[in-house]
């Protein structure tokens, strides 16, 4: 089944990491309104009032909780997040009150935050808007139509330290011994003599290659070996063969919303990039790439780039 990209992080995740984590050197939000129908007040310092929805956004942002799964007020991850939260805004005063927002490097990063979280919100209200049940099952219904399901195989293993061991494992076997009272009693496997050398199911593709070159054409119920392998002299026993079950609808949302996100996030800033006039001042590849910014002093802390948005990054269709 298909392996949709995993890119949802574009403006989603890479960004709101980012933003969220400098967003509290700003005062925009924690006023007494609530910012969200039902939300709750969980904090306030020093008459600015946290939210719960806060703290869900900055638990988003570390990768805690996903943007659709619950966090409970009373769990200690809340507790945990709600105190980084709570020392954020203490940061951030104390930043203010030293006037470090002051200086034009300050409010140039400020601003880029600010329309980083902008973009998040657009693409929050645009793409993810778009992206309906009907969307995700029609491409559900795509992906099935295309996808090449693999045949499963389930075999049962005896391994052997010598191939003169091996052959008595055969000899044995066909006096009409089980395969699995052998396998706990002869095996030299220890993960699986146990389980009567169940190896569960596998497709071939994932089996070491000589497993997989013994067992390719054999039908269900046949013994196979003994043949050498890297841990010894193994046979096989095949105990069915099945095609794979491809992936229910539920089980490939998550992926295939994912897909659409990007997808909508590629058209949108195609569409943007189309009606606007962009103009990159670099006079040649490579074009100052030995020069740093003024405010550059060795050693210091640099703020982390900003993730790649679509437009660097090609998109091609989920393949079968």
């Amino acid at each position: 089944m298909t392996v949709f990209p995993r890119v949802s992080g574009l403006f989603l995740a890479g960004v709101l990491t980012l933003a969220l984590a400098t967003a509290a050197c700003s005062r925009g939000g924690g006023g007494d309104t609530a910012p969200e129908p039902g939300d709750r007040a969980v904090a306030r310092v020093q008459a600015e009032t946290i939210w719960a929805s806060d703290v869900k956004r900055e638990a988003v942002a570390q990768g805690l909780v996903g943007e659709g799964e619950p966090l409970d007020v009373t769990s200690d991850l809340f507790r945990r997040v709600l105190d980084e939260v709570i020392d954020q805004k203490l940061l951030a005063r104390e930043a203010e009150r030293r006037r470090l927002d002051a200086s034009p490097l300050a409010q140039r990063r400020l601003e880029a935050t600010r329309e980083r979280i902008l973009g998040d919100m657009l693409v929050e209200s645009v793409v993810n808007g778009a992206i309906s049940d009907e969307a995700v099952q029609t491409l559900y219904n795509e992906q099935l139509r295309l996808a090449k399901t693999s045949e499963e195989i389930r075999v049962r293993l005896i391994l052997s330290r010598t191939k003169a061991e091996a052959e008595a494992v055969i000899g044995i076997l066909g006096q009409g011994a089980s395969f699995e009272a052998v396998a706990m009693e002869r095996s030299i496997d220890e993960a699986t003599r146990f389980s009567g050398g169940d190896l569960g199911y596998s497709t071939l593709d994932v089996m070491p290659q000589a497993y997989a070159g013994a067992l390719r054409d054999r039908p269900a119920g046949s013994t196979v070996g003994p043949f050498q392998t890297e841990g010894g002299w193994a046979v096989l026993r095949v105990e069915d063969r099945r095609k794979e079950s491809p992936p229910t609808l539920e089980q490939a949302r998550p992926q295939i919303v994912r897909y659409l996100t990007y997808e909508g996030v590629r058209q949108l800033l195609e569409r943007l990039r189309g009606k606007a006039k962009v103009d990159v001042l670099l006079s040649g590849e490579g074009a100052g790439q030995d020069e740093e910014p003024a405010s550059a002093q060795p050693g210091a802390l640099q703020p982390p780039a900003a993730p790649a948005t679509p437009s660097s990054t090609s998109a091609s269709p989920p393949a079968a």
